[in-house]
């Protein structure tokens, strides 16, 4: 008989279930992106030279690891909290905290889906020109006919493309390991550009903010990581779903050191700031030739492609579940006779469609809305490693677990706390800003799904102090964009 708290480590789940080579591709293919092919560039733009991006890969692969672990501990140990990651933040503080929780997370995956748009484009833009730096009129419309034929696919019910799925990881991985093993062995790779790299200028960013840039580039490409624990359930073997995340962040690590470290031995940080999205086409370009760009942007734009269909049914499945549970209004949970939640289907690309205009008016691009979409998902990372934190320290459900391994606990749930502050930090003082003009209207939400419910909207004092503190945010944010104190157009 299974145990509680997680069962046997033997125990068999499913006999159909996947195998542990199967659990760890599906890792990895859930949590690499296109992120990857934009890093080396994102990191030399923020300044960030070959030593302070070690150092930052240091601090993001233990405060990673912790976090992952927290994911993976709360889906063990408290297992009837099945809503998502939101559902810790609802279990810990409440209704409102388990809300902004949901939002925050809705919010970020819709952002990253406009974000893919943009970076779309781009690598389209190599072979047809027209389409700029992705964020221009006809990129818009290009965009915008992706958007809503991703509707009309999960509005008939699509919720798996195992050949979409097959061709966009394999667009995802050939690149990669072609841009690796190219700059290995195509003696392109400069030791001597590589040292010049490794401290940078010295009239340069400072060395915290040359490391607090890489670690904000690295939570991006490591977006999703939460999103490998929800293939627990699908193991043939129990104490297989562990080995997997372990294995496949290692892998998944490798792979990003790999790509970052070595294109800074192909040319000087400046040059690499300076390339185009998707900026390892121009690292690869230097290698190889051109070929080696139009390898790139093909994969980049292969990838986003399904990418941009898995994000719209994150971003349409997130407050459809979430007014299941009672804590979106309840017109969210309707779903449509394909059984797809068309409601939060329809107002998730509206959304979407929304911010594409909005493109139109402004100078942003990619790394913008990649930007503020890591600021609202940070949200429900912090509620999570803190309820790990809580649970683990007053036995909520590690009841039988002692010694060593509640002490590791313990130890990720704290290192995944400070890492969550850490990387609100990292996102600067103009980041919380827009993230609380975000989440204000979210309240009203709030408002209107606890009044259909004839529920009492804010008991708490925490829920008060919290909704208090995210309007004073937002109409200092407005009164600071208005007068140009911040600009994000």
């Amino acid at each position: 008989m299974a145990k509680s708290n997680g069962g046997s480590s033997s125990q068999v789940n499913d006999p159909n279930g996947l195998s542990l080579p199967h659990l760890i591709a599906a890792v990895i293919t859930a949590v690499i992106g296109g992120g990857v092919f934009t890093m080396a560039g994102d990191m030399a733009a923020a300044g960030a030279n070959t030593g302070a991006v070690l150092i930052g890969w240091v601090v993001c692969g233990i405060g990673v690891f912790s976090l992952m672990m927290c994911f993976y501990a709360l889906s063990k140990y408290k297992s009837e909290l099945v809503g998502g990651i939101y559902s810790y933040a609802r279990a810990g503080w409440g209704e409102f905290m388990g809300f902004i929780s949901a939002y925050g997370y809705w919010i970020s995956a819709l952002l990253a889906t406009v974000s893919y748009t943009t970076l779309l484009f781009a690598s389209i833009s190599y072979f047809v020109p027209l389409f700029g730096e992705g964020n221009n009129l006809p990129s818009v419309i290009g965009a915008s006919i992706v958007v809503w034929i991703c509707w009309l696919l999960v509005s008939r019910g699509v919720k798996e493309a195992a050949s979409v799925n097959i061709i966009t990881t394999i667009a995802k991985l050939v690149p990669l390991f072609v841009a690796i093993v190219a700059i290995l062995f195509s003696m392109h790779f400069d030791p001597e550009i590589f040292m010049d790299n490794f401290w940078g200028e010295p009239d340069g960013p400072s060395l915290w903010d040359q490391v607090v840039g890489t670690v904000g580039v690295s939570i991006w490409i490591f977006l999703g990581i939460e999103g490998a624990v929800a293939i627990s359930g699908r193991a043939k073997y129990s104490k297989d779903v562990g080995r997997a995340t372990v294995t496949a962040f290692i892998g998944i690590l490798c792979i990003y050191l790999l790509v970052s470290i070595l294109s800074m031995g192909v040319m000087p940080r400046a040059e690499l700031a300076e390339l185009p999205n998707p900026s390892m086409a121009g690292v690869l370009e230097a290698v190889v030739g051109p070929w080696g760009a139009a390898l790139v942007n093909l994969g980049v734009a292969l990838s986003l492609l399904g990418a941009m269909l898995g994000y719209t049914i994150i971003s349409s499945e997130c407050p459809h579940e979430a007014a299941k549970q009672g804590v979106f209004p309840k017109v969210f949970a309707k779903e449509n006779r394909k059984g797809a939640p068309i409601v939060t289907l329809t107002v998730t690309c509206l959304i979407v469609q929304a911010f594409l205009i909005i493109i139109l008016f402004s100078e942003q691009t990619y790394q913008f809305f990649y930007g503020v979409s890591v600021s609202m998902i940070l949200i429900p990372y912090f509620f999570s490693s803190m309820f790990l934190l809580v649970c683990a320290f007053k036995k909520d459900g590690f009841e039988g677990v002692t010694g060593g391994k509640l002490a590791f606990y313990r130890g990720i749930g704290i290192v995944g706390f400070f890492y969550s502050i850490f990387l609100i930090y990292a996102g600067g003082l103009t980041g919380l800003m827009i993230t609380t003009i975000l989440f204000a209207p979210g309240i009203v939400l709030y408002w209107y799904g606890q009044k259909e419910r004839n529920e009492a909207f804010l008991p708490k004092t925490l829920d008060k102090v919290v909704a208090a503190a995210i309007v004073a945010f937002f109409v200092i944010s407005i009164v600071c964009i208005a007068t140009g104190t911040i600009s994000v157009i």
